[in-house]
């Protein structure tokens, strides 16, 4: 049985579908990741799927339980990771965690067990009973982990992770989700890092404007494309890129900002050729660059745009009820 299924689930706020009838499922014991910009529906689908808010239409299972029909059974099996962070800063590492545990009806020896265990996990046994206010923000996002498996959980739902911090902590965080993956928690996760769904994920389904583009490994999406990525930066990329077309360097280009990309299957040979052909129509080369497809490439393949220029601020779903006034 699939630890996640999805069938055609939408959320509309008044018209605005944020998410917009998207299918998927993730398997027992995996690591899968929701990638897209912010405001592409991921961390409204996070929503839904943990019952924090209804779906439109569609329908869902999580642990073998229906979203509409059994919300509580979901939740005691689940634990989530918020975007936000939503720890309370006034207590102690110990006390958040004792707290949770609680509220999860567990008795006073499982939860002493429990919160020595998750806090060793995540590095955090010294700073048991100090305030959390006193903690960096990677320490604070590793309670939120902690806290997130104090009960168990089958899976565990994390909303933007590493949103905010520094690459060294962003590593360190993604450390830890190996733990648990090595554990066998089935985890869903949501980022708009490329590397991050790159490094971590088993599977990657790639959202924008709540629908899903492409889903597959990161190692097949990136050979899907193929052979090289070539790169060029122009101040008047779509002047080069007629050109390009026009020459038969290439059938087709993206452009993003003022970079002109196009795979070939031979870039070593291509690239002197671009170049002549741009200087002789005398169009300045700012950049010029070749290499293997990342998962950036493909982002711009599906999307038609660079998930960095996409990138706004704040979730989806808190933008959806500024919009509407929910």
């Amino acid at each position: 049985m699939d630890a996640v299924v999805v069938n055609d689930l939408v959320k509309k706020f008044n018209t605005f579908a944020a998410v917009d009838g998207i299918s998927f499922s993730v398997r027992q014991g995996e690591l899968f990741g929701l990638l897209g910009p912010n405001g592409a529906g991921k961390s409204t689908t996070i929503y839904m799927l943990t019952t924090l808010i209804k779906s439109t239409s569609g329908n869902a299972t999580v642990n073998g339980f229906d979203i509409r029909d059994h919300p509580d059974k979901v939740r005691e099996s689940i634990g989530i990771v918020f975007q936000d962070p939503t720890v309370d800063t006034r207590l102690s590492a110990y006390d958040n965690l004792d707290i949770h545990g609680r509220m999860y009806g567990m008795d006073a020896k499982s939860r002493k067990e429990k919160i020595d265990e998750v806090l060793r996990l995540v590095e955090l046994m010294d700073w048991k009973d100090k305030e959390v206010k006193t903690f960096s923000g990677g320490m604070r996002r590793r309670l939120e982990i902690a806290r997130g498996l104090m009960h168990t959980p089958d899976i565990l739902f994390l909303d933007e992770p590493t949103l905010g911090l520094d690459p060294q902590t962003r590593r360190h965080i993604w450390s830890y989700i190996e733990k648990l993956r090595e554990r066998g928690i089935t985890i869903m996760l949501t980022t708009h890092y490329l590397e991050e769904a790159d490094y971590l994920c088993d599977r990657v389904a790639i959202i924008d404007h709540g629908k899903i583009k492409v889903l597959d490994t990161p190692r097949n999406l990136k050979s899907a494309i193929g052979g090289n990525i070539i790169s060029v930066g122009s101040r008047d990329p779509q002047r080069l890129s007629d050109l390009f077309i026009r020459k038969k360097i290439c059938d087709k280009t993206r452009i993003s900002e003022t970079i002109v990309s196009f795979e070939t299957k031979d870039g070593a040979k291509l690239v002197p050729k671009a170049m002549e052909i741009a200087l002789k129509e005398g169009i300045e080369i700012e950049s010029m660059e070749v290499h293997m497809p990342s998962l950036e490439d493909v982002f711009i393949y599906y999307t038609g745009s660079s998930i960095r220029a996409e990138k706004g601020a704040g979730s989806d779903f808190a933008a959806r009820r500024r919009m509407h006034g929910h």
